[in-house]
């Protein structure tokens, strides 16, 4: 306890500078809104709903008019949404980590209304608001 009282000042520089150091990694997740300003954005229209999930994860549920980049493929895949450049994109994933990366990745590419779901899917869920399926399923040919 002596060693803390005769050092609090060195103390604090260490725990300021630690907390200078961590900032910058914890502001990087870029723009997030909640369920219910995703749901606003979407009902005003023009927004485009991108899901940075697996095709497999996207085809258990997505949000309705979705469309599926997954994270890995935005890159080499931006050019798809180089037209929506001015309007609002809304990004999802699980639980909104990924759709965070994604947001990011889109800001630096000049996409200025690119916002994350926070809580991603599974709070879209939570809240009870409705999700479509995709039946990966092949048709029968026999009739």
């Amino acid at each position: 306890m002596k060693f803390i009282i005769d050092h609090i000042f060195l103390l604090a520089i260490v725990i300021l500078s630690g907390g200078a150091l961590l900032w910058p990694l914890l502001s990087m997740r870029g723009k997030r809104a909640t369920v219910l300003e995703v749901t606003q954005l979407i009902n005003r229209g023009k927004t485009i709903v991108v899901d940075v999930r697996t095709a497999d994860e996207f085809a258990k549920g997505h949000l309705p008019d979705a469309k599926n980049i997954p994270v890995a493929e935005l890159a080499k895949r931006m050019g798809e949404l180089e037209k929506f450049k001015t309007r609002p994109i809304v990004v999802v994933c699980q639980k909104g980590s990924r759709s965070a990366t994604a947001v990011a990745a889109l800001t630096k590419a000049g996409f200025a209304e690119a916002t994350s779901l926070e809580g991603g899917i599974d709070e879209w869920t939570k809240q009870g608001l409705p999700l479509k399926t995709l039946s990966l399923a092949k048709p029968s040919l026999a009739k």
